[in-house]
């Protein structure tokens, strides 16, 4: 590889990277806008393994503002992300897969916060599959698949 290549593909890491940080900021914040225009404009959700839906990406943003009214609350933890870029002869391709752990604690509307309470009501977990491409914005997401694990639901 020569150093251009090794440049563009760390940048090309970076910006995928900024993605995936964007959209559980996105999810986290409730910024649906900001949720659709991380997708490509054939991208796709797949919140199935999570009891959701799967579908075009502004109808899992639509579906998502309306389910996430219950948890005002919520915070992801998007970790051990492994990125795999497509190999177009020794230089980055314009396809990546990311597949990236996470934790999802979020809080139930309705409780009482006081300062003193610290535990989430309801913790998800599990892998998230992100398929990506180049587009002439940059890196969009063409797909999400979340991979749930294991959730615990608390008083």
């Amino acid at each position: 590889m020569t150093q251009r290549v090794d440049l563009a593909t760390v940048m090309d890491r970076l910006a995928i990277d900024e993605v995936v940080s964007g959209y559980a900021v996105a999810v986290d914040d409730g910024d649906w806008e900001g949720y659709r225009a991380l997708f490509a404009p054939a991208g796709r959700a797949d919140y199935s393994s999570a009891g959701g839906i799967e579908g075009p990406a502004g109808e899992v943003a639509d579906w998502l503002a309306e389910t996430m009214k219950l948890f005002p609350v919520r915070q992801h933890l998007i970790v051990n992300r492994l990125i795999r870029l497509e190999d177009a002869g020794g230089s980055p391709g314009d396809s990546a897969e990311v597949r990236a752990d996470f934790l999802n604690p979020m809080r139930l509307d309705g409780d009482e916060f006081d300062g003193s309470v610290t535990a989430p009501n309801f913790v998800a977990a599990g892998r998230y599959t992100f398929a990506l491409a180049r587009t002439h914005d940059g890196w969009r997401l063409t797909r999400v698949t979340v991979h749930e694990k294991w959730r615990h639901i608390s008083a």
